[in-house]
């Protein structure tokens, strides 16, 4: 009797064999990039306009660069916004990252200590927010920003509930 050899997806360390990810609300990839378009932009706007007001300026390049800055991060910011994922397991939530340095964090649910919400002004803007769990250990941390503040409520309360009856469990 022959084995079937395991598909390609289930070696892969960050897509784990029946785990059904939820992916973050597209309004993080805007809010990132007004976060981080608006300022490059301004500057390369203040070198433009220096370079147009002095007379043999040395302006141009650093234009250009911010120029080039403010496209990258536009378009990173897209990218790395669609890599968020959560799923949650019956002992545990994963959490997913990353594009070039891919991260993927495993936190038991009897090991969390608290859950935070946290929505900046940019994050109420946008009308997102960001779960951070806290466990005892700073490496099994673990964030999961652009969520819908609904979903963040549900979620906070429902990994809190979860990590109290894991913990009472012990």
């Amino acid at each position: 009797m022959s084995e079937h050899p395991a598909s390609p997806r289930a070696a892969e360390p960050f897509e784990p064999d029946g785990v059904r990810w939820s992916a973050v609300s597209p309004r993080l990839a805007s809010a990132r990039r007004v976060s981080g378009c608006v300022p490059l932009a301004v500057l390369g706007l203040g070198c433009a306009v220096a370079a147009l007001v002095v007379p043999w300026s040395q302006f141009w390049l650093p234009a250009g660069f911010f120029l080039a800055a403010t496209v990258w991060t536009w378009w990173l910011a897209g990218r790395q916004a669609a890599a968020w994922a959560y799923a949650e397991q019956e002992d545990d939530l994963l959490v997913r990252s990353g594009i070039m340095f891919r991260r993927i964090v495993v936190v038991p649910y009897g090991r969390m200590q608290f859950v935070d919400v946290h929505a900046g002004p940019v994050d109420r803007l946008f009308r997102i927010a960001r779960v951070q769990l806290h466990t005892a250990s700073a490496a099994s941390d673990a964030a999961i920003p652009g969520l819908p503040p609904e979903e963040a409520a549900r979620l906070r309360d429902r990994l809190s509930s979860r990590g109290q009856s894991r913990l009472a469990g012990l």
